[in-house]
């Protein structure tokens, strides 16, 4: 088996990118209890995005992670587009299940539109923190970066995105409820933070070894 090069390693880090975009949009919409608290499941992929950002941003520079952001821009929108035709388009009257299918993808094209307004604030608030703290530290602290920035964009990315995706869905859900789901949701989304810092060490190792070699 050949050796992964540079450019192997970077389209794989940028399809793990893409992929939690799209899976915590597709699957976001559902409401889960995790440790009693309600967090949305998109909580388990949307970390990806931010860990992948700061690879990139430590190893490539502050240009091609804003590329990276508009590329996963761009997704949001063409998933967006295909939502919207998929559920407009009639169903087959051998097609029991179109009700629930609906009810489930009418959900995402409003999780899909809350997620493009917090995705590009948070992520491009990320690589100019990311960068500011790197300027400020003279390129050392790694862990230090990636979690300071990751840390305040998760917090903006939260609150723009429970407030536009779940924000009256159902009358329970109203301004107090809100902060009970951002709250928590923002304390896990920190706790991964914490968690895949190792993971932005080796992914920013991995990457350099090809770029040296």
């Amino acid at each position: 088996m050949s050796k992964l090069t540079l450019e192997h390693k970077t389209d794989m880090l940028v399809g793990l990118f893409v992929l939690g975009l799209i899976a915590s949009n597709v699957l976001g919409s559902k409401i889960t209890t995790l440790l009693g608290v309600s967090v949305s499941v998109g909580i388990f992929m949307y970390p990806l995005t931010f860990l992948v950002t700061d690879v990139i941003a430590e190893v490539y520079g502050k240009k091609r992670s804003y590329n990276l952001i508009l590329t996963g821009f761009i997704t949001l929108i063409i998933l967006l587009a295909l939502t919207y035709l998929s559920i407009s388009l009639p169903a087959s009257s051998r097609y029991a299940a179109n009700e629930s299918y609906l009810t489930v993808f009418r959900g995402s094209i409003r999780i899909i539109i809350a997620s493009l307004v917090a995705f590009l604030l948070s992520q491009f608030h990320d690589v100019w923190s990311f960068h500011f703290w790197k300027t400020k530290t003279k390129g050392k602290w790694l862990w230090l970066r990636n979690n300071l920035s990751t840390f305040t964009s998760q917090l903006i990315d939260t609150v723009i995105f429970v407030f536009l995706a779940f924000y009256k869905v159902a009358p329970q859900f109203d301004f107090a409820f809100m902060w009970h789901l951002i709250i928590p949701y923002f304390l896990f989304k920190i706790a991964f933070a914490l968690i895949d810092t190792p993971f932005v060490y080796w992914g920013v190792s991995w990457l350099k070894k090809s770029q040296h070699d």
